[in-house]
């Protein structure tokens, strides 16, 4: 079982996210109030807390929402977790894994900020099969594996 460490929400696409400790996650959208939330497959992005360490120990100044991911999670190794994965995040909020990852075409602003970016390798995105409140020390979990 893993934890929350930040919520995260921008108004824009590729750019760093602020870190605004509460959310909701409503069904088949999103992060309410984000701007990645919509009717596809890439609705709420999650970046695990170890992933960041390894950008800060080569010395970058980077932290949660600095990837542009919603959810910061810590003690759970995202990128192992198979697509189709179900991930109980808090009291109520189910998700299911439906990327492992991206492929960056060109480097966003992340990367220019940060110097690099480890979300296109460490990254991993679910869309909300059921809503409910999110909130900074929540505990997110597998609860079915994946295909």
């Amino acid at each position: 079982m893993g934890k929350i460490l930040a919520v995260c929400t921008s108004e824009n696409t590729g750019e760093r996210k602020k870190n605004i400790g509460k959310g909701i996650f409503v069904q088949g959208h999103g992060l309410e109030g984000d701007a990645h939330a919509g009717d596809w497959h890439r609705q709420v992005s999650l970046l695990a807390m170890e992933s960041i360490k390894k950008m800060q120990d080569k010395g970058l100044d980077v932290g949660p929402g600095d990837f542009a991911e919603n959810l910061t999670t810590e003690g759970i190794e995202l990128v192992s977790l198979p697509i189709g994965t179900k991930l109980k995040i808090g009291e109520d909020a189910l998700g299911e894994v439906t990327q492992i990852g991206k492929k960056c075409h060109k480097r966003c602003a992340i990367y220019y900020q940060a110097g690099d970016c480890v979300m296109p390798r460490e990254g991993i995105f679910i869309r909300v099969l059921k809503g409910g409140p999110v909130k900074v020390g929540d505990s997110i979990e597998v609860t079915g594996n994946g295909k």
